[in-house]
């Protein structure tokens, strides 16, 4: 195996140093870190205490982030006639139903995120295969499957941001661009505890948060002290 570059070397020796610190301490000693050529996205990663293999202790949702992303959201939206019309108004980079089923099909996916309207579910339906391991199906709970589409794009391309647990019980989410003031960071990443820990499901027994960590994109990460975000468990 290659030995790691000297940013990585300097990045870890500095994680390493650390203990688990506050939410605040944490965004600035990842902004301190050695940077990269491209500005890197915050990751935020949230260990539980739940089995996602049981449908009452599945994690999922949104949360509309109080400084953006800093990402350029691309939407696809499913949707006929004045629903259309309102959608390509609205900012939607693509419309369609059926040839955009088909476009889906094919293999081209040029979109984060798809909303539909509930009268073309039955046609979405068959593409959930391909649209569901890419966390990209239609879902009315996390507002994705809404008449209001209008709505939906605008909180897709200003800063809402969709979470669901993995098998291993994480949960994953882009909290906003290194470049971005620390304030910022710490807000966002405020904010998606604060998602997730509203989204706990009623099959969640004893602790519900195990282990939080913050990091860049190709960065160590670090450990955060659950108080520190405001959290309420």
């Amino acid at each position: 195996m290659a030995r790691p570059g000297k940013r990585i070397r300097d990045a870890r020796q500095k994680v390493s140093e650390l203990k688990r610190c506050s939410i605040e301490d944490a965004v600035v000693h990842i902004k301190n870190m050695p940077k990269t050529k491209f500005d890197e996205t915050l990751d935020i990663a949230i260990n539980l205490n739940v089995d996602p293999r049981h449908a009452d202790q599945m994690v999922r949702g949104t949360v509309n982030l109080p400084s953006g992303t800093g990402k350029k959201v691309r939407v696809a939206v499913f949707a006929r006639g004045a629903k259309a019309d309102e959608a390509k108004d609205a900012g939607a980079d693509i419309v369609g139903a059926e040839e955009l089923a088909e476009t889906i099909q094919a293999g081209t996916i040029e979109f984060d995120r798809c909303i539909a309207t509930p009268d073309l579910m039955p046609l979405v339906g068959r593409l959930g295969k391909i649209l569901g391991p890419r966390n990209l199906m239609p879902n009315p709970r996390v507002g994705t499957v809404t008449p209001n589409v209008s709505e939906a794009i605008a909180n897709a391309k200003g800063g809402e941001v969709q979470f669901r647990v993995d098998k291993t019980g994480t949960v994953h989410g882009g909290i906003g661009k290194i470049s971005f003031e620390p304030e910022q960071l710490t807000a966002n990443a405020k904010a998606f505890v604060d998602a997730v820990t509203k989204a706990k499901p009623t099959g969640a027994k004893g602790k519900y948060f195990k282990k939080i960590s913050l990091s860049s994109s190709m960065g160590p990460s670090v450990d955060v002290d659950f108080a520190s975000t405001g959290g309420n468990l």
